[in-house]
């Protein structure tokens, strides 16, 4: 890969990361503090729990990026996955820190390192590969907060995009603009 091609990459895949962030925040931030844990049966996760899980793997995957297996021997999966209660707060301070841990290792990185090898549970990865692999991961958990959030929010619920019926009227809007 040539270095533009490259560095692009890395700045679409902070890009796209930004954007799954900010799309669960502004979900997560219209659930009240109650229904972050709220489980819609027994065998469904909470947003909380969702969070919890992201923040994990990102902060597993992204410390040490270059220079160790991104599944840290102090991560404890499995408990990711536990009902617990926490409050906003508490679930925010976890979120961040899992996000300021692929930021500051997607920062790191140059173009030359998309063809580095890393390893995930033992197993090789192209750093190009294992980018895609967090950034599909994390936007399949995001389509899952989002969609919590929707359902709990019922007709408050406030769109994160263009707003149903509103199509032709968007494409109007874009249609006149320079």
């Amino acid at each position: 890969m040539t270095d533009d091609i490259s560095d692009s990459y890395l700045e679409e895949a902070r890009d796209l990361f930004r954007t799954y962030k900010k799309m669960a925040e502004s979900a997560m931030s219209q659930v009240t503090g109650s229904d972050l844990s709220r489980q819609l049966d027994d065998e469904s996760n909470s947003i909380a729990t969702i969070a919890k899980h992201i923040a994990g793997n990102l902060r597993s995957r992204w410390t040490d990026f270059l220079t160790s297996d991104g599944e840290k021997p102090d991560r404890r999966r499995d408990s990711e996955f536990e009902v617990s209660a926490v409050t906003r707060d508490e679930m925010m301070a976890s979120w961040e820190a899992g996000w300021n841990a692929l930021f500051y290792a997607l920062d790191s990185l140059s173009g030359k390192d998309l063809g580095r090898t890393v390893y995930i549970r033992g197993q090789a990865h192209s750093v190009l590969k294992a980018i895609q692999r967090s950034v599909t991961h994390t936007a399949s958990h995001v389509g899952q907060i989002v969609f919590l959030a929707k359902h709990l929010c019922g007709s408050n619920w406030k769109t994160l995009s263009i707003a149903r019926g509103k199509s032709e009227e968007f494409t109007r809007k874009l249609a006149h603009q320079p």
